[in-house]
């Protein structure tokens, strides 16, 4: 894929929030709506388009930890809000290329992960569990090796600890588990069909009114 062949070409291990989002959404993953700001003057047409409220990020490929630099707003609701955050993000990316990313803020309690990892073994292996903060502490994730079948996703959705929240609870209705099952067979494809691809992480992939979204992404180049 060009996008990926570029970053090889610039000898990038890694691709952008942006350019990882862009990949996903070629292949039928739903994404957050957002702009990318390269320059200080696109920065107001930028907030126009998506709206208030908006999360602002830090956004370039060296980039991989933005919460722990400082690099990310959320929820802001005017221009004066916006403008503080864009000069306070740009002010702490230091040496790095100074491109923001401006997204809509998708709302929801409910977040999960989906990602691929290549085994020397196996190949693409894709994953799904539990999102957030709570990726790393609770471990609760299961694995298939791509390509993947509706079976085999369905399968993966019901094995995690956590499956109930994917039911209607506490008021919140019940998780579009079809789309996610296209989501995680979409993701076992696009490991099979770019090798240069090593890693991938959706992290958060919010639940919106029963419907995942990609908030967050990140793309590891072989």
């Amino acid at each position: 894929m060009k996008l990926i062949d570029q970053a090889l070409k610039d000898g990038r291990t890694t691709l952008s929030e942006y350019e990882s989002k862009q990949l996903l959404a070629f292949y039928g993953i739903p994404v957050t709506r957002e702009e990318l700001v390269i320059k200080p003057e696109g920065f107001s047409q930028a907030i126009r388009k998506i709206g208030y409220p908006l999360v602002m990020k830090g956004c370039a490929a060296e980039i991989a930890h933005k919460t722990e630099k400082g690099l990310i707003r959320l929820d802001i609701r005017n221009e004066g809000e916006a403008h503080t955050a864009y000069k306070d993000i740009t002010a702490a990316m230091g040496g790095a290329e100074k491109t923001v990313l401006v997204q809509q803020m998708v709302k929801g309690q409910r977040e999960l992960v989906i990602g691929l990892t290549r085994d020397p073994q196996f190949g693409p292996c894709v994953m799904f569990g539990l999102g957030g903060i709570f990726t790393e502490v609770l471990e609760d994730t299961t694995f298939r090796v791509a390509p993947i079948e509706k079976r085999d996703a369905l399968e993966m959705i019901l094995e995690i600890k956590a499956h109930k929240i994917l039911e209607a609870i506490r008021g919140m209705e019940p998780v579009d588990k079809d789309m996610l099952a296209d989501i995680l067979i979409a993701i076992g494809r696009l490991g099979i069909e770019n090798e240069a691809v090593k890693e991938i992480d959706i992290n958060p992939l919010i639940i919106a009114a029963g419907k995942p979204v990609a908030v967050d992404a990140l793309v590891v180049l072989a």
